[in-house]
């Protein structure tokens, strides 16, 4: 599948890298790279520092977000969910002669990124391909994570191999589909009596409007969200968009609808049942545990709105092959797999897009940043704040 080295052109960054059409480019690795979490009482708050390191933000208000970490005995589901997608996409590259060695690093907790890569200068890779657990584009779901690569490449030395992240996927068919899968199984679970007039409320993490100003992330959002209702039949007069674990100073705007603000619109505009599908994250870590099914349910059963959550992709089948399909259009040079009415997304990003963020400084009050495709810990300006008050404090987002 691969043959004799070329020479890369330059990229906008200054390092080389190929051409996004550059066929047979030798790698010989690849690296699911997540957000990483906690994985027992005492992992949470060396978790946390790793996450917030260089924030400010108050001791105390650390231990307040490590509560809910302890509240499920201090562990994390992201970690085991890499594991079981590693498992999984191993198993489908082996069944489809995809013969490429696959590592796993993450930003926050072991396994730690810099770590995997010095593995991988043991084991003789010379040049990778990062799968990143985040389908759309923001500064912190795609940018950051190329500056993490590069950081760890720093650490272990000049001979660390080459990693080239593969591009973002939200309309990729295959991830289309596996999400449309997730939320027919979950319209399944509605009465059949409310199926016709049901509301999908998509969710996905919340950013600061400064940051989603700079960045395709909404526009990506509702193109996958419309998509994933039209497989099922439902028009766009039938779904919202809307938004969970925003953080930050609560005088700076975020992204909003809140998921709980909304939920408490639909029932004061009678709807009877909602389906609420956390279309942003691609597993059913923390935030999904704590925003949709502890939040969001909580506030469904106070109002009398009957509420079904649906799935994320996890390891569906559709979705690890898609993960394979793209590591073959990259190394081929195949034209890029998509759908709807968006392009496909580039391999490497544009100069200037998707820019980090101007931190202020941090506040008393302010929420840490999200697993997995998440945000900073405290970025500067965004979505109107939610009129309730906030308990949850989650700490994951892809």
């Amino acid at each position: 599948m691969s043959s004799a080295p070329k020479t890369p052109p330059e990229s906008p960054s200054g390092k080389s890298e190929e051409s996004p059409t550059s066929p047979n480019i030798p790698y010989d690795a690849i690296v699911l790279v997540s957000f990483g979490g906690p994985e027992g009482p005492d992992d949470v708050m060396p978790f946390l520092e790793n996450v917030l390191r260089g924030r400010n933000v108050p001791r105390e208000r650390m231990l307040e977000v490590a509560e809910h970490y302890h509240a499920f005995d201090g562990v994390s589901p992201i970690n085991e969910q890499c594991r079981a997608l590693l498992a999984a996409m191993r198993a489908d590259f082996a069944d489809h002669g995809l013969d490429l060695p696959v590592y796993w690093g993450n930003r926050n907790w072991h396994p730690m990124l810099a770590d995997t890569v010095a593995e991988m200068k043991a084991d003789g890779v010379q040049r990778a391909l990062a799968f990143v657990t985040a389908s759309t584009g923001s500064y912190s779901s795609c940018r950051q994570y190329r500056e993490d690569i590069e950081k760890a490449r720093a650490a272990v030395g000049p001979d660390a191999p080459v990693i080239d992240k593969l591009r973002l996927f939200y309309n990729h068919p295959d991830f289309v589909d596996a999400n449309a899968r997730g939320l027919a199984e979950a319209i399944e679970k509605v009465p059949e009596d409310g199926r016709r007039d049901l509301r999908i409320a998509f969710t996905a993490h919340s950013i600061p409007v400064s940051m989603s100003e700079s960045c395709d992330y909404q526009q990506q959002l509702r193109e996958l969200s419309g998509l994933v209702a039209r497989r099922n039949g439902y028009d766009d007069a039938h779904w919202d968009l809307v938004f969970q674990s925003r953080s930050g100073p609560p005088q700076i705007p975020w992204l909003a609808p809140d998921i709980c603000d909304h939920l408490r619109e639909l029932k004061a505009h009678g709807t009877s049942d909602v389906v609420v599908m956390p279309i942003g994250f691609v597993s059913d870590h923390m935030e999904v545990l704590y925003d949709l099914d502890h939040e969001a349910a909580d506030t469904c059963e106070e109002i009398g709105l009957g509420m079904i959550r649906a799935r994320t992709v996890g390891t569906d089948a559709g979705f690890v092959g898609m993960i394979r399909k793209l590591i073959v259009e990259r190394i081929e040079g195949q034209p890029p797999e998509r759908v709807g009415g968006l392009p496909a997304a580039p391999n490497f990003c544009r100069p200037g897009c998707c820019p980090a963020p101007q931190r202020p400084a941090a506040r008393p009050g302010g929420r840490p940043g999200g697993e997995g495709g998440g945000r900073p810990a405290s970025p500067p300006e965004a979505g109107a704040p939610s009129s309730r008050p906030r308990s949850s404090d989650p700490v994951e987002s892809s």
